[in-house]
């Protein structure tokens, strides 16, 4: 079942490159081709709107502006935007939503339709400027794309965990044993994610602290239901458990909470393609502009302290307020943390799923867009 499911996403990819990397690939890259853009101070946005991309550590605290900005800059004409994104009642997802309700993409001049799409499908879509942007992340086969010539970037990033969430790899203990003393070589792990994924890179990280590694593991993908299940029965011996599945077992001896993703360190975000990098960077700045402002304004620190923003955005979401209730606020944070794609092509490498050579992080990201749109000049 795994095999089927790495195989079929990149394969699909590959095919699809085939067809429409002619049309994608240019001479120069979409960032060496375009004019230097102007950096200016943005009120409201000081210091603290920026931090050093070097910096990893699981206490940094996220950039912020204060609440209302980036104020808007309307466009001189409107455009309308079409976003991929591979659900809407995921709770990262919740500033673009919630950016919508609140008219905030309006202000810029923007039409902004969220459609949901799988990575796969939105991919080429991207690539092709049939559709502006995609919020997803930088996955084995968006790096296998631009590799064949996609002209793709991340341009922002999502969310970092909370240091009290505990989404990630749990494991079975057997009696007598500890969470120190577990052995993951040759032990069978569920998961609903696909090798293909940046959850490669924490499970990679948390597998070889415990002998493993992903080579070194057995995976067995299962249904979302299911994955849970599994653990709790013995199907599997380990499993990456995701919100707020993972509450059903925090407690219980029986067990153990192995390592999620690193704190501070977003792994998803905004996928640029050519409409919004090179034929009209103006909208991409104003669109990071719109989205920053929501976070800064609705998801600043633990916002589900607030029982009526909760209320509010367990509605946009369509999901149980409780549900909400039971998992600690998320991290936004629209910084890139420098080398996080080098760290996931090396997981990929690792489980077997990338194509070529590591492609270096300026063909893969770009920051430009979020300075620009919080006044920051590098």
């Amino acid at each position: 079942m795994r095999t089927r499911y790495v195989g079929t996403t990149l394969l699909a990819t590959g095919a699809l490159l085939l067809g429409t990397t002619s049309c994608a690939k240019n001479d120069t890259s979409s960032d060496a081709a375009a004019k230097p853009r102007a950096i200016k101070a943005v009120a409201g946005c000081g210091k603290g709107s920026w931090t050093d991309p070097a910096d990893r550590s699981p206490g940094r605290k996220p950039a912020r502006c204060d609440k209302g900005a980036p104020a808007p800059v309307k466009l001189s004409k409107p455009r309308k935007l079409t976003i991929a994104t591979g659900t809407l009642s995921a709770e990262y997802v919740a500033p673009l939503e919630m950016a919508v309700k609140k008219g905030e993409f309006k202000k810029e001049g923007l039409d902004v339709k969220l459609k949901v799409l799988p990575t796969p499908d939105a991919l080429p879509l991207l690539a092709k400027g049939e559709i502006d942007a995609q919020w997803a992340a930088p996955e084995a086969a968006v790096m296998n794309g631009i590799l064949g010539g996609f002209d793709i970037k991340w341009v922002s990033g999502n969310f970092s965990p909370d240091p009290k969430s505990k989404s990630g790899l749990w494991v079975r203990l057997k009696k007598g044993q500890s969470a120190s003393q577990v052995r993951m070589a040759g032990k069978k792990m569920g998961t609903l994610i696909g090798k293909g994924s940046v959850a490669s890179y924490p499970m990679n990280i948390a597998l070889k602290k415990h002998d493993g590694g992903l080579n070194k593991v057995q995976f067995q993908q299962l249904g979302s239901a299911d994955v849970l299940t599994g653990l709790q029965n013995g199907g599997v011996d380990s499993a990456w458990l995701l919100d707020p599945i993972w509450r059903k077992v925090d407690g219980d001896k029986r067990y153990a909470f192995l390592g999620g993703q690193p704190q501070g360190e977003p792994l998803g975000g905004l996928l640029y393609g050519p409409n919004l990098l090179s034929k009209d960077p103006d909208a991409g700045v104003a669109f990071l502009r719109a989205y920053i402002r929501t976070v800064n304004t609705y998801f600043r620190g633990d916002y589900k302290k607030d029982p009526a923003f909760v209320t509010e955005l367990a509605r946009l979401l369509k999901t149980d307020k409780k549900v909400l209730e039971e998992t600690p606020s998320l991290r936004m944070d629209w910084e890139i943390r420098s080398g996080t794609t080098d760290r996931l092509q090396a997981a990929y490498k690792a489980a077997g799923v990338s194509e070529g050579d590591p492609l270096p992080e300026s063909k893969t990201v770009n920051r430009k867009l979020y300075e620009e749109a919080v006044g920051h000049k590098p």
